[in-house]
């Protein structure tokens, strides 16, 4: 019986020729009927990709044969279903891109890769490790979304400073700005959803004077696999497929409200009637 799954996976790697590597994903994928969004540039890969659970397996072994992915850390994660086909309902098409950046901060030259990631990133903090860190350190610590600002109104740490920032690039310029200077002499531990883009904000800050920096290693996804709603995450998790969100367990809060009529929610959806489509929260009723 065919399952219907969908894995998550980054690489901060050194790569000659994102090209020639965006044909060969793309032509695994299609040779194994899977759907999703891959994204190549110098400085690695970042792939979110369903389907049925023997292909993305074979599809991961594949990958992992490239040497410069050969750890990849791939997050597995239920997907919502199969087409008469056996193609993931998760995601409409295939869509694999060879770009600047494989996250868009707009600022490619700051970023260096070696083979062991970006180079002058965060502290990397386990589950564990974070919640010894807030333990022992109280509200000196601050919690950073490095999301966008949407994501954070269904899910999110408690506590946490959430930048009302739109796009991913809006980040650059709000540092540039001194927006968080006054985090600068503070334990600051950034969080996203799968990891990747705390890689790159944690070496934007740091090379920005801020002192003492950290990332959530795997990211809400790792924390939320590892807590359930049982730890400092509270309601539902963004994610960039048709699902929009998910929840840690049947329990996850609902902390979003409806932009129609303010009931609770952790549904997103995309508004048709205004200018660039924004995601908003809805409730059932008026979805």
């Amino acid at each position: 019986m065919a399952i219907p799954k969908v894995v998550l996976f980054y690489a901060f790697r050194p790569l000659a020729d994102p090209e020639a590597l965006r044909l060969w994903q793309r032509d695994l994928c299609v040779g194994l009927g899977l759907r999703g969004r891959i994204l190549l540039s110098r400085h690695g890969i970042n792939a979110t990709v369903g389907g049925d659970v023997t292909a993305l397996k074979t599809y991961v072994r594949k990958t992992r044969e490239y040497s410069p992915f050969h750890d990849i850390d791939v997050r597995w994660s239920d997907g919502t279903g199969l087409d008469d086909a056996g193609r993931t309902l998760d995601f409409p098409r295939l869509v694999v891109k060879a770009r600047d950046e494989i996250v868009s901060f707009g600022v490619p030259d700051e970023v260096a890769v070696d083979e062991q990631g970006v180079v002058g990133g965060g502290i990397r903090l386990t589950p564990d490790e974070l919640d010894t860190l807030v333990a022992e350190r109280g509200d000196d610590v601050v919690l950073f979304d490095g999301r966008n600002a949407v994501e954070a109104q269904v899910g999110r740490f408690r506590g946490a400073v959430v930048p009302d920032i739109r796009h991913t690039s809006d980040f650059v310029r709000e540092l540039d700005a001194g927006r968080w200077d006054e985090l600068r002499s503070r334990p600051v531990v950034t969080y996203c959803t799968g990891g990747i883009r705390c890689e790159v904000l944690t070496t934007l800050m740091r090379s920005r004077g801020f002192e003492e920096v950290y990332q959530l290693d795997g990211g809400i996804v790792r924390y939320g696999e590892q807590r359930g709603d049982r730890g400092l995450w509270e309601g539902h998790l963004y994610v960039f497929d048709e699902r929009m969100t998910v929840g840690f367990s049947d329990a996850a809060a609902h902390l979003a409200e409806c932009h129609a009529c303010g009931a609770p929610t952790s549904r997103l959806h995309n508004r048709e009637d205004l200018p660039g489509r924004p995601l908003q929260p809805v409730c059932d009723l008026h979805a």
